[in-house]
């Protein structure tokens, strides 16, 4: 339960820098690889990523 735990708390993290990050024109590129790696954290094992463009 404590790995699900700290799982979901490193995405709700990554999220919310991501939304900090996107206030700015300089931090979107920094909010999208956030929002990639909250993505990241939800699905570790067997994650297919799709590239933006």
């Amino acid at each position: 339960m404590s790995i699900l735990g700290n799982i979901l708390w490193i995405a709700l993290t990554h999220i919310i820098f991501g939304a900090l990050c996107a206030i700015t024109i300089i931090g979107i590129p920094f909010a999208l690889q956030h929002i990639k790696l909250a993505t990241l954290a939800l699905t570790p094992f067997g994650h297919t990523y799709r590239y933006i463009e």
